[in-house]
């Protein structure tokens, strides 16, 4: 995958417990997740548009070619997680692009998870239901 003439940016992203290893590589703009085409593992348009956002915000979009490699967490996190990592990715590749993507809120990560279940409740917060008698 990698030629030794060309070099190979990588970064991680995460989302809830999705987690995309991400690698860019000097290229057309192809995007590859788990050996598969983007179109086939990510038939929602808008998980699409989530992942070619910090590429469209940048304008390197035909200028490297994605590789992740992604597990855990549904569509939609696995999607963000990927975006993640491509954000990350892209300021390894070039240094000026931090302050773009950073407006745009791309490098922070989403720290909200599910919350434990409690013991005594339904489910995290829900309480048992209350009786007078």
């Amino acid at each position: 995958m990698a030629d030794n003439n060309k070099p190979l940016y990588a970064a991680t992203g995460k989302r809830k417990t999705a987690v995309a290893r991400v690698r860019l590589l000097p290229g057309s703009g192809t995007i590859t997740i788990n050996q598969r085409g983007f179109e086939d593992y990510f038939p929602r348009e808008t998980a699409r548009m989530r992942i070619l956002e910090p590429l469209q915000i940048t304008e390197t979009a035909a200028q490297y070619d994605v590789f992740a490699e992604v597990n855990g967490g549904g569509i939609s996190a696995q999607a963000d997680a990927v975006r993640h990592g491509i954000s990350r990715a892209l300021v390894t590749a070039a240094e000026s692009l931090r302050g773009t993507l950073r407006k745009a809120g791309m490098l922070t990560r989403d720290p909200r998870a599910v919350e434990r279940k409690k013991y005594g409740r339904h489910k995290a917060r829900k309480r048992p239901q209350y009786s007078k008698r």
